[in-house]
């Protein structure tokens, strides 16, 4: 049963978008009914846009503004009219009854000559085609003359001549007439009638003498009281309507740009808590790749005064050793101990060498990444008297040089181990580009990676390569895989964005 093994970097997900939202929308509160249906009318207000809810409220206050405005002006429009029309009457009544009353300073009762002579008049003029009664009163309330002969003589209560008794002209609807024997031939008509009381005086002295009170059609005045009413009730509703209309196109025009405004600024925050969220994992990866190439280094230099160590300086120690030999055998020559000599010290010289090798960096920053990874495919071929299979696509020419470092030093890596456990079968170097990926794989025939830990000190080197081919790809924000199954090779990958 086959296991594979797999080591892949954490940079290859990226830190989710933060799902916080900064600038949140106003929630609208519920009835304590906790349904949809059950919410108040303030909530159900709150859902509404700005624009609306100032309609809403302007239409409410405007209006009971403008009804209370339109009513005072109409009100005031229809009692200017009136007392207008009555005074016009007053005048002309009083042109008209104060010839026949300038004996009632002297008497309290008309003379049956000036009764039948006013009664001609009313009749016979064009006064009876809207005047339809006339009454004079005495200061006491006494009636000396009246259309309807049923209250001449009759004594009634002066509150109805008050006013004019005080030299006022008065005038009243018929809606306001009260129910008074003095008024029933009046109501009797059933005809609209606006009442008018007039002061008259005795001439030269102007001395309130009597009272004149007549009834004329109120038909043509409620006509032109009417009209007014509508003309200004359609001003106040026209006005009102404008106005409401005006403000509403401002105040939506207002609230579309405090909403692109809300939501540019939206989109803003979201985008800065994504990219803060963003900058602090990249910000704790290059601190985790910081302290891992610091530790890193230190194995690396470890290794490096490992194998000297154990390479050269055991070799030179011998050849020392060899040389002290020498120098006891009091100049025997000793063919066979110079042989070893020598081949020691070529041994020594060829492992400093392959050791500086690997330290050396080629002068990769004048090649293209396509001829770097050339190169070090030649240059490992020379090494190791293996052969290294190159697959190149078209590579772009203007990698960054910390990247074609990077790539270098993987590939480089992940040869030499190869070389090393799998004696140099299979190697396969490749690379591609394809919709901004850049991705390099290094493979090998060889009996993969073990899983267990390595029982000889020394022997762990392929997992500390392993771990600096890792954090060496990261720490450029690539993405590092590590590919092997037991007896089926291995397959090192590495990808940037660029």
């Amino acid at each position: 049963m086959c296991t594979e093994t797999k080591a892949q970097s954490n940079s290859e997900t990226l830190v989710a978008e933060s799902d916080q939202t900064l600038v949140g929308s106003e929630a609208g509160q519920t009835s304590s009914g906790g349904g949809p249906g059950g919410q108040s009318p303030r909530a159900k207000l709150r859902h509404l846009s700005r624009s609306t809810q100032f309609v809403i409220c302007a239409a409410i206050i405007l209006g009971l503004t403008m009804t209370f405005v339109g009513k005072l002006v109409s009100q005031s429009i229809e009692d200017a009219t009136i007392q207008t029309a009555a005074e016009t009457g007053a005048r002309y009544m009083q042109n008209f009854l104060e010839p026949f009353v300038q004996g009632l300073t002297t008497v309290k009762e008309l003379p049956d000559a000036t009764i039948q002579t006013i009664d001609h008049l009313l009749s016979s003029t064009s006064l009876s085609t809207h005047v339809v009664s006339v009454k004079i009163w005495l200061p006491d309330g006494t009636i000396v003359y009246s259309t309807d002969k049923s209250t001449v003589r009759k004594t009634f209560p002066t509150e109805e001549i008050s006013l004019a008794l005080t030299g006022k002209i008065y005038t009243e609807l018929d809606n306001d007439f009260e129910d008074d024997n003095e008024d029933a031939f009046e109501r009797s008509l059933n005809i609209p009638l606006y009442e008018i009381f007039a002061p008259l005086r005795e001439a030269g002295t102007g001395k309130i003498v009597a009272v004149g009170e007549f009834y004329e059609t109120a038909e043509a005045l409620q006509r032109e009281i009417n009209n007014l009413r509508k003309k200004v009730w359609a001003i106040v509703g026209a006005a009102t309507t404008a106005m409401l209309l005006l403000l509403f196109f401002i105040v939506r025009r207002d609230d579309k740009i405090i909403k692109q405004h809300e939501t540019a600024l939206e989109w803003r925050m979201d985008e800065q808590a994504r990219l803060h969220s963003n900058n602090a994992a990249l910000q704790h990866k290059v601190t985790t790749a910081n302290h891992e190439f610091s530790r890193i280094n230190e194995l690396t230099l470890r290794r490096i005064g490992a194998d000297l160590h154990d390479g050269p300086a055991q070799l030179l120690s011998l050849i020392l050793l060899r040389l002290e030999e020498l120098e006891n055998s009091q100049g025997a020559s000793d063919e066979e101990v110079l042989e070893m000599i020598r081949r020691a010290g070529e041994d020594a010289l060829n492992e400093v060498r392959e050791i500086s090798l690997d330290l050396a960096l080629p002068e990769v920053t004048d090649l293209t990444l396509h001829d770097a990874l050339v190169l070090l495919a030649e240059r490992h071929e020379e090494r190791t008297e293996t052969r290294v299979e190159l697959e190149l696509d078209a590579l772009p020419d203007d990698v960054p040089i910390a990247h074609k470092i990077c790539i270098y030093r993987f590939a480089q890596e992940a040869l030499n181990n190869a070389y090393i456990h799998a004696g140099g079968k299979g190697q396969k170097l490749s690379a591609s580009h394809c919709e901004g990926l850049l991705e390099v794989q290094v493979e090998d025939a060889g009996v993969g990676i073990p899983t267990e830990k390595p029982s000889v000190p020394g022997r762990g080197r392929t997992h500390l390569g392993l771990v600096g081919m890792r954090y060496r790809v990261e720490s450029l924000g690539g993405v590092f895989i590590i590919e092997s199954a037991p007896h089926a090779g291995t397959k090192a990958r590495a990808q940037f964005k660029i």
